[in-house]
Parts: structure tokens; sequence; C-alpha cells
């Protein structure tokens, strides 16, 4: 049941009344079934949210998932994902209203700060349950009433729980007055990959034909970078003369010419995509399908992540290599996945090279086994952090939608 309403309330909805424009008309129908709308309030928060919601289906198949921006958000820049994702209107009444109608949320979650009190406050009078993560005291308030009192509380009580990132955030969320109960600390979203397996009988003969040999992966590898992959692979194999590179290529058009470029190189290559044929003489094992990754990723103990030596690459998600016990070696030119590569680097379960000499350095002493297991473990704990935190919320928000029924069924 929602709170009587405050004055400051009626008279912030009055100040910034508003209606709907052509602009904060949806365009998409709602789903059929129950709807869960998560507000992401900065980009960089898009894919450990995705990755939630994704797990979230795998507990409740028939949930639907609507992400929402801020209204300034330019979605061009955002990731078109697996789930509509439209900007939050302006902060106006009408609009909030507009809004609410239209999708019907059965559950919001609303994760970081730039708070929105109409849209806010008229989904808890409609009886929608809202969970309020990695809090922020950040209201966005219209203009001409940033001088009402009591907004930002009343705003924030909105939600049933408040999860915050810090200590101080809760103590000061708990001094404006809402219950003790409703808020508490709890790390942020963390993407945790889950793999899909791989056939049991392909893996023990793979690693037969490859048995007695050091294997490194170069992931996603771009033609610019088949220079410097092969010439550590070169440097490497004095060191070790019986190591094989899985060449794994980011175009599958190279793969053809790569073969004959590797050929006239004098290294003794497999073409994987064409036989499989490994031989107990092969240097290089040439592969192209992005699905394969899962298998050399298995195989392989270090795994070097391309599209990341040349300047603009951007990089490619280490994630899945960690989580399939793989260390990782990587460009300095990750800034699509800037934030992941930084915090595998600081747990010991990555190294950023930036030449092909340092790359073979690099892989002969990564290839070592209690190097490679030690950056394997830091790996798998930055990987597995999440899950924790993950559960919980989606044992809350499943526990929230089993509660909104059940009172549905009794109306």
């Amino acid at each position: 049941m929602s709170k009587p309403r405050s004055l400051s309330l009626a008279a912030y909805r009055v100040l910034s009344w508003g209606v709907p424009n052509t602009a904060n008309r949806p365009d998409q129908p709602r789903p059929e079934g129950e709807l869960i709308w998560v507000h992401i309030s900065v980009q960089n928060r898009q894919r450990a949210v995705t990755d939630f919601c994704r797990r979230l289906q795998l507990a409740r198949p028939s949930l639907n998932v609507l992400l929402t921006a801020p209204p300034e958000a330019d979605l061009r820049r955002w990731d078109q994902g697996d789930y509509p994702l439209v900007n939050l209107p302006l902060e106006q009444t009408g609009a909030a209203r507009a809004f609410l109608d239209h999708w019907r949320p059965d559950i919001g979650l609303w994760v970081g700060g730039g708070l929105m009190p109409n849209v806010i406050t008229r989904a808890e009078e409609r009886g929608i349950p809202l969970i309020l993560i990695e809090a922020q005291i950040d209201i966005k308030i219209a203009r001409g009433a940033r001088w009402l009192p009591d907004i930002t509380r009343y705003t924030l009580d909105c939600f049933q729980s408040i999860l915050t990132k810090t200590s101080e955030t809760a103590r000061t969320i708990r001094r404006l007055g809402v219950a003790s109960d409703k808020v508490g600390e709890s790390p942020p979203l963390h993407v945790s990959p889950n793999p899909r397996p791989w056939p049991e009988d392909e893996l023990i003969e793979t690693n037969h034909a490859l048995a007695g040999r050091l294997v490194w992966l170069a992931a996603c590898v771009l033609d610019k970078e088949f220079i410097s992959v092969l010439s550590a692979h070169r440097q490497a194999m004095r060191m070790l003369p019986r190591l094989t590179l899985v060449l794994h290529v980011a175009d599958m058009a190279e793969a053809g010419p790569l073969h004959q470029r590797l050929e006239s190189m004098d290294l003794r290559c497999a073409n994987w995509d064409a036989d499989g044929q490994i031989e107990d003489t092969t240097q290089v094992i040439l592969s192209a399908e992005h699905e394969d990754l899962g298998l050399w990723h298995r195989i392989s103990p270090v795994t070097f992540m391309g599209s990341s030596m040349e300047r603009g690459a951007g990089g490619h998600d280490p994630l899945v290599a960690a989580a399939l016990g793989s260390s990782i070696i990587h460009g300095p030119f990750v800034h699509r996945h800037q934030q992941i590569y930084d915090q595998l680097d600081r747990a010991g379960a990555a190294r950023v090279v930036r030449t092909a000499t340092e790359l073979g350095d690099a892989v002969v002493e990564m290839l070592s086994p209690d190097r490679a297991a030690d950056m394997a473990l830091a790996g798998w704990q930055i990987v597995s952090e999440g899950a924790p935190q993950t559960d919980r919320l989606i044992d809350m928000v499943q526990d929230c939608l089993d509660q909104r029924g059940t009172d549905d069924a009794r109306t």
C-alpha cells in the first residue's frame, strides 16, 4: 500500500507538470506477461545489468525485461542487445504517468543515481515494488522545484529495499529518515560469464592429440597482429621447442590467406576448420570459428586476447577465458572492456604487453605451471566474486514478484 502523499510531493508535481510530447511516446508494444523494468543510470553499468537479467531469466523464464536509460542518453552509443532499451521520459508528471500506463511494469529495479521523483513516486503509488541498488544520493529534480523540502527522502523511501556500495552512503540515507531496515550494503553487480558446456569426447580427443605439448592461444587476432603473434611464437619456441600455438583469427576471411602465409614461413600448420587433424609435428593450429574458442580456452593455460595491439581496436571480452581457467595476456588498446581488464591486471590475473618481444617473454613465463595456476586462480576469483550478490538480488526480485502475484490473486 502506498504512503500518504506529502504536501511537498503534491507541490512538486504541480511545478513539474507537463504533457508527453512525441519523443516520449513509446513505439514498442508491451510484451505479454510479467515485466521487470530496469533503469541504468550510467552506460558503463549496462553490461553487468544485462548479465544479471539473463541470469534472472534462467530462474524465471517467463519474465520479460525492459531496460531504460536517462532521458538525455544517446542510445546510439549504448549496446543494442537482447532487451528493449528506451529513454525514460523527461521529469514531468504527465510523461511519467504515460510511461507507466504503457509499460505497466510488475517490478522496478533502479541501478545507481539520477533518481527521478515523478516516475518513482508514481510507480510506488501504483503498488509496483521498487528496488534500488548501487544507490547514490543523487536526485534529478525538475527546475523550479529544488527549494521543496523532503523530496529526496520521499523519493528514496519509495523503494522497498536500498542497497549501497558503502557504509557511508547507507548511513546518510538512514539519516534522511528512511527506515533502517530498508537499507543495506552490497557490492556492485559483476559480470559473471556462463560459458556453454563442451562435448567431453571432443575435449578428451583434442587433449590426447596435444599430449606432451604446451599450448597457448591467440584469440580474435587481427591481420595487423599476425606478425607480432607469429614472431612471439617463434621466440617462445626457442625456450619451449614443442610449443603449439592455436591462432584464432578475428575475421574468418583471413583464414585461407593466413594458412598459405604460414606455410611460406616454414611453420607446420593444421587447419582446424578444414579437417581438424593435429599432427605430432604441428606448430600452429589455425582456427576461425568463434564457437570453438570454448574448446581452446579449456585446453590453453594462457590466452593472448587479440584485437588489442593496434590503436583503436578496442579489445575483446576476456571473462570467458578467465572463467575457463586461462590466464590472460593483452595489448594496451582494450578501451571497450577497460574496466574489466584493469580489474584483472590489478588482481594478477592478466598481463599487458606492447611488443612482440614482450608477448613472447610473457608466454614463456606464464606457461610455467605454478605461474599459470596462480593467475588462473586470480582470474576465477574475479569472475566468481559477484555470484553471491547476484543470487541475493535474484531472490529479492522473485520474492517481490511472487508476493505481488499473491496479492493480485486475492483482489
